[in-house]
């Protein structure tokens, strides 16, 4: 079928070149005989004309409204045979009398059949010419953009990925559990029409895939239509905005004809909110755009439910789309496609690790315990880079300390040698971060330190402590959310107490310190002031998560104030806590500025050595998961 079309268009090419060269040879024909009719006349003055006459020189004479044609003889010395004079028309009522006298013949020129040539050629000939040859070239210049004629206008552009081109499957995708469980309905539609359309079954025309960036919606997308070994229709939300009205609306058509071609088939339209942005009554309106939105609701109405088109839709920004688009008939499953979990995490590392030669000592749910938050596009680079870190270091196979640096390139950026500090700034910076990690120690229900470092990163940052999660959590306590604050005011709070001076170094602590600290007052209503009311809410959840003011002037200055005992009294007891345990703050800083680096069990000993009922309890907690786990089991 593809090398029949494909000669199909060779042959119509073929043809599109042998009318535009026969047009071009007219033209070059045409304007090589103009040429040579102007260099064969010549201007002469009607004095010279009447000397002419007077010597016998004038062989015959073409009298117009304008000028007169002279035909020289042949032979006649200064004048070629071939050489045509013209002079212009004076009215010279005695030239017919001394044409007579001296025998020369002449005529008159007929004016109409002059002028009617002209007029033929100079109003339809030439505007069908030049028409024709821009018909042409536009449709040349389009086919190179990778659209039809006429600059592809009206054309979806989509791109069609048959059966066999599609090689993904629901292996291929790992996180995502859910989302494929309410895919699988749709993969066996697609198989197997008739037994939903014999006992009356509708399933839903379309589906929304939502959830962050980069967590897989356009690769669950295609593992969707290699399960069902069906053609895919590819186009992004953006590709329908066009210049001219109309023309979005065109490719909306165009791309449902060639869905219907190729039936049953996937239409997926990736960013579907760049077209699907609801229509409300905002001074700034976007004719073309509203007008694709409507063509696109028309369609997903008016095409046949037999003919099992399933159109998939992608976007991080639902709360923008318009509702009709959501109703019942249309974009009316929504499948959540969110950022995963700790076993979510470790399959797509599995995934993602299949072509990768992995050491022994690899432990990939470290590795996922490390990157809480992180979507799958997050984990593949992670591996990736792990790969290239084996490479540098001339290894054969890619080992644990590899997949852990590149877990640090990711979060913190490389390390930055060049970035000499002085002994001072050096202190501070070590003192700032074991600040962080003893408070986090001291604390209970917070992230147990992995490790601390001082040495520069390429990001900005001097050095920072990390802390991994023992487990997964879905829901945070106000005693925790507390105690998170404490560990990021623990840095500065350490400046504070050995060199009583206040650094630029804890900025980004400050910043997150005081979001937690708002997001307590306004959203999850942990203050005894506004109780449980809410006074922001989350915009773009699955971006930036922002959130929206929806109080009063007045009520914003009480929350800040509220905001402002919060971060004082986590202050307050933080130094107190440092205060109490500045042996230790004191011992590990001179450790770790010695050795610039040290991991969580090298720094939880300098604890244990002090508190060692914190050992105990640790172990006496490990004790309970491991037999939780085993009852799990049996």
């Amino acid at each position: 079928m593809d090398n029949k079309n494909t000669e199909d268009n060779n042959n119509n090419n073929k043809k599109q070149n042998t009318i535009l060269y026969a047009i071009l040879a007219f033209l070059f024909l045409y304007a090589f005989t103009s040429t040579k009719n102007f260099m064969m006349t010549n201007e002469i003055s009607y004095n010279k004309f009447l000397n002419m006459i007077e010597n016998n020189q004038v062989e015959s004479v073409v009298i117009s409204a304008s000028e007169i044609k002279i035909v020289p003889k042949e032979k006649e010395e200064g004048f070629s045979s071939k050489k045509v004079l013209y002079t212009g028309n004076v009215d010279d009522p005695n030239l017919i009398n001394i044409l007579n006298e001296s025998g020369v013949e002449y005529r008159a020129e007929s004016i109409q059949e002059n002028y009617f040539a002209d007029f033929i050629f100079s109003w339809v000939i030439m505007p069908i010419i030049l028409f024709s040859i821009f018909r042409f070239l536009a449709g040349r210049i389009g086919k190179r953009m990778g659209a039809g004629p006429m600059m592809g206008l009206g054309k979806s552009n989509a791109k069609v990925y048959k059966e066999n081109d599609i090689k993904i499957t629901f292996d291929d995708v790992a996180g995502q559990d859910e989302a494929k469980e309410s895919l699988k309905e749709i993969i066996d539609y697609l198989n197997n029409a008739t037994k939903y359309t014999d006992i009356g079954a509708k399933l839903p025309k379309g589906a929304l895939l939502v959830g962050p960036p980069g967590t897989g919606k356009t690769l669950l997308a295609k593992a969707v239509a290699g399960e069902a070994n069906v053609p895919f229709l590819s186009i992004s939300g953006s590709n329908f905005v066009e210049m001219f009205a109309g023309m979005g609306a065109a490719k909306v058509r165009d791309l449902f004809q060639e869905a219907e071609k190729n039936a049953p088939c996937i239409i997926f339209i990736d960013e579907v909110d760049s077209i699907g942005k609801s229509r409300d009554s905002q001074l700034q309106t976007n004719d073309e755009r509203e007008q694709t939105l409507n063509q696109l609701l028309t369609q997903m109405d008016g095409f046949d439910s037999t003919k099992a088109i399933v159109v998939l839709a992608a976007t991080n920004r639902p709360e923008i789309l318009d509702k009709a688009l959501l109703r019942p008939g249309r974009f009316d499953r929504r499948v959540i496609v969110d950022r995963p979990d700790l076993k979510g995490r470790v399959d797509i590392l599995k995934v993602h690790s299949k072509g990768v030669k992995l050491g022994d000592d690899v432990d990939l749910e470290e590795i996922a315990k490390s990157t809480p938050g992180a979507v799958g596009a997050d984990l593949a680079n992670i591996v990736n880079e792990g790969a290239l870190a084996a490479v540098k270091n001339g290894r054969e196979f890619v080992m644990q300390e590899d997949l852990r640096e590149a877990v640090e390139v990711i979060i913190a950026g490389k390390e930055k040698k060049d970035r000499i500090l002085s002994p001072m700034e050096k202190r501070i910076v070590a003192f700032h971060e074991v600040g962080h990690a003893l408070v986090a120690a001291l604390l209970e229900n917070t992230d147990p330190v992995h490790k601390i470092t001082i040495v520069p990163r390429t990001m900005g940052a001097l050095g920072y402590t990390m802390q991994l999660p023992e487990e997964e959590k879905y829901l945070v306590s106000k005693e925790e959310l507390t105690n998170q604050i404490m560990v990021m005011l623990g840095g500065r709070s350490a400046e504070e107490e050995v060199f009583n001076l206040i650094t630029t170094g804890a900025s980004n602590d400050i910043e997150r310190a005081t979001k937690t600290a708002r997001s307590m007052v306004t959203v999850y209503g942990m203050t005894d002031k506004f109780d449980m009311v809410a006074l922001e809410s989350v915009q773009n959840r699955y971006l930036d998560g922002r959130a929206a003011r929806e109080c009063s002037e007045e009520t914003s200055t009480l929350i800040d104030q509220e905001v402002l005992n919060i971060i004082r009294t986590c202050h307050e007891n933080t130094r107190k806590l440092l205060n109490e345990n500045r042996d230790l703050l004191d011992k590990i800083s001179e450790y770790l500025l010695e050795k610039e680096t040290i991991f969580g069990d090298e720094f939880m000993e300098f604890v244990y050595e002090k508190y060692p009922e914190l050992k105990e309890k640790k172990a006496k907690k490990l004790a309970d998961k491991k037999q939780k786990e085993e009852n799990t089991e049996y």
